[in-house]
C-alpha cells in the first residue's frame, strides 16, 4: 500500500508543479497549500468513507444487507457468514472494508426534519416550561476553590431531598474511542454509576448522549420532581434548546421528549 501512496504522491506533485508553473525543487507540502489539494492519501480516506456510507442506501435484498450485522441491516435475513455470527474479538481481528463500513453505520443518524412538534413554536419547552430549567454557570477566570465550595454547597442542600436526584456526567476521547460515565444520587445515596465506550462520535454528540441518559435514568425514579445535572459541557447543553438545524439533533429531540413528560 505505501509503494502505491508513493506513486500517486509523485504523480500529485507533478500536477501541483504543472499547475503553478513552479520549480521542481519547490517544497511539496508549499505548492499543494497554494493550489488548495490535500494529501492524496487524505483525499483517499475520504473517499473510501463515503463509500462505505453508500451502502446504507443499498435495497433490503441486496448481497450487502445480508451481511452486515442486523442492528444496521434493513434486510430480513441474514447470510450464514453474517458479522452477527462472530464474536467482537473475531470483528476484532477482521480487516476488511465490510467490517468498517459495519462500525461507520454507527454514525448514520435520521436528517433534520421541521416536522418534531418538540421544535415547532408553541411547543417548545423554552415556550411553555421556560421557568422549569435553569444554567448555572462558572466562569474559568474566578477562584476554582470557589467553584468548588459552591459545587459543595449544593450537594449538601440536595442531599436533604429525597425528590432531587443529581447526576454528574463527564466524557472523554482517547484514540477515537469515547468512554462516557455518570453518577446518579438521590437523598445522599448513590443510585447509579453507568459507564459506556462508543466509536465514531463526537465530543459534543458523547456529552449530549450522557446528558440523554442521565434524564431518562432520574426521571425513572418516583417522586423525583428535581434533576440537577453537573457537567463541564454547557455548549453541549445548549443543544438541547436550539431549534435551529444541527447535526445534534436526534438527541436534541429526545431528551426534550423525556423533558416534557417529566414536567408535565
Amino acid at each position: 500500500m505505501s509503494y502505491h501512496l508513493k506513486i500517486l504522491g509523485k504523480m500529485q506533485r507533478r500536477a501541483t508543479i504543472w499547475i503553478l508553473g513552479a520549480f521542481k525543487t519547490s517544497l511539496l507540502f508549499g505548492i499543494k497549500a497554494i493550489v488548495g489539494l490535500i494529501l492524496i492519501k487524505l483525499h483517499l480516506q475520504k473517499l473510501g468513507r463515503r463509500s462505505q456510507l453508500q451502502a446504507h442506501s443499498l435495497p433490503p435484498n441486496h448481497l450487502i444487507q445480508s451481511l452486515i450485522d442486523s442492528s444496521h441491516s434493513i434486510s430480513t435475513t441474514q447470510h450464514p457468514t453474517s458479522l452477527d455470527f462472530l464474536t467482537r474479538y473475531q470483528q476484532f481481528l477482521i480487516k476488511s472494508h465490510l467490517v468498517d463500513m459495519n462500525n461507520r453505520f454507527n454514525g448514520i443518524f435520521p436528517s433534520f426534519t421541521p416536522f418534531y412538534s418538540e421544535l415547532s413554536p408553541g411547543h417548545r419547552i423554552i415556550d411553555n416550561f421556560s421557568d422549569h430549567f435553569v444554567f448555572n454557570l462558572h466562569s474559568k477566570q474566578k477562584d476554582n476553590r470557589a467553584h468548588a465550595h459552591q459545587l459543595d454547597n449544593m450537594v449538601i442542600k440536595v442531599s436533604s431531598s429525597s425528590s432531587t436526584a443529581i447526576v454528574v456526567t463527564n466524557a472523554s476521547i482517547k484514540n477515537d474511542i469515547v468512554t462516557l460515565i455518570l453518577h446518579m444520587h438521590i437523598h445522599d445515596n448513590p443510585i447509579a454509576k453507568i459507564v459506556y465506550h462508543m466509536v465514531h462520535v463526537t465530543s459534543t454528540e458523547a456529552e449530549l448522549f450522557t446528558m440523554r441518559c442521565s434524564i431518562n435514568q432520574a426521571s425513572n425514579h418516583n417522586n423525583i420532581s428535581k434533576i440537577i445535572i453537573v457537567t463541564d459541557s454547557i455548549h453541549a447543553a445548549r443543544k438541547i434548546f436550539d431549534p435551529f438545524l444541527h447535526p445534534f439533533q436526534v438527541h436534541s429531540v429526545a431528551i426534550l421528549t423525556e423533558l416534557q413528560q417529566f414536567f408535565l
